[in-house]
C-alpha cells in the first residue's frame, strides 16, 4: 500500500505510548509487576507485544495462558488497579524525542493530529497538554475508555476516522482510509491500522526486530521519531 495521493490526507492518528512519550520501560516494570502479585506471569517481550490491547485484553491473554480460562471482572479490576498504582510510582515518563518535529510538521501541513492509544492511564492523558500544548483536543482523543475491542481490531482506528470526520466533513461523515496515516511502534496496533484500511507508519522505538513490525503489516518502518521528522513521507 503507498499513499496514492498525499493531498487527500487530512489527518493523522498518532499512538501514545511508545511514540508520543517513551513511557514503554514504565509499562514493562508496572504490567510485570501487577501480573506477579496475582499469580501470572509476563515477560518483557510480551509487554511489547501486547502493546496497544486494551488492559482487559492483555489480562485475558495471560490468564488463558497461565490459568486456562478467561480472567473475572473482579480479578481484571484488581490486576489494572495494581498496575497502575505501580505504573504511577515509576519515574515521569518523558516526551519520545522527535515526536514534537513530527507533530510540528503535522500542524504546518494543516493535517490534524488525532490520538488513538489503549491507554487508560489518566496520567499520561493528562500530561499530552504539558507536552504537546494545543495540539491534542479532547474530542479527537481515543482511549481505554471508548472502546471495548481494542488492538489489533480496527474499531479504534475507526473511532479515529469517525471523530476526525465529524470535525473535518461538512455531513460529519468518518473520514475515509486514503484521508489518514497512522503513526504506530507496536504489532497490534500496527494490526489495527491495517485492518482500518489505514497507510500505517511504523517507528521502532522497542527491542522487537524491524521484521516483527514489517510482518504485522507495517507500510514503512523508521528507527525512530526523529528518523520519521526528518522524512515525513507527507
Amino acid at each position: 500500500m503507498t499513499i496514492t495521493d498525499k493531498n487527500k490526507v487530512r489527518a493523522v492518528l498518532f499512538d501514545m505510548d511508545g511514540v508520543l512519550f517513551d513511557s514503554m520501560p514504565n509499562h514493562v516494570k508496572a504490567w510485570r509487576g501487577a501480573v506477579a502479585e496475582h499469580g501470572l506471569s509476563m515477560t518483557r517481550e510480551e509487554v511489547y507485544m501486547n502493546e496497544g490491547r486494551t488492559g482487559a485484553g492483555t489480562i485475558h491473554t495471560l490468564a488463558q495462558r497461565c490459568w486456562g480460562r478467561n480472567a473475572t471482572e473482579e480479578e481484571i479490576e484488581a490486576i489494572y488497579q495494581t498496575k497502575c498504582a505501580l505504573f504511577n510510582t515509576c519515574p515521569e515518563a518523558l516526551p519520545m524525542p522527535g515526536a514534537s518535529e513530527v507533530l510540528r510538521k503535522v500542524l504546518d501541513r494543516e493535517l490534524l493530529p488525532v490520538l488513538v492509544t489503549g491507554s487508560g492511564q489518566r496520567s499520561l492523558l493528562d500530561r499530552l497538554n504539558q507536552a504537546y500544548p494545543h495540539v491534542f483536543r479532547p474530542e479527537l482523543m481515543v482511549t481505554a475508555f471508548d472502546v471495548r475491542q481494542g488492538k489489533p481490531y480496527p474499531k479504534p482506528y475507526l473511532k479515529g476516522l469517525a471523530k476526525a470526520g465529524a470535525l473535518l466533513h461538512k455531513d460529519g461523515s468518518p473520514l475515509l482510509p486514503e484521508e489518514a496515516v497512522v503513526v504506530e511502534n507496536a504489532p497490534l496496533g500496527i494490526q489495527a491500522g491495517k485492518a482500518a484500511g489505514i497507510y500505517t507508519i511504523a517507528v521502532n522505538t522497542g527491542p522487537l526486530a524491524d521484521q516483527v513490525l514489517t510482518d504485522a503489516g507495517a507500510d514503512r518502518v523508521y528507527p525512530s521519531m526523529q528518523a520519521l521528522a526528518e522524512n515525513l513521507p507527507l
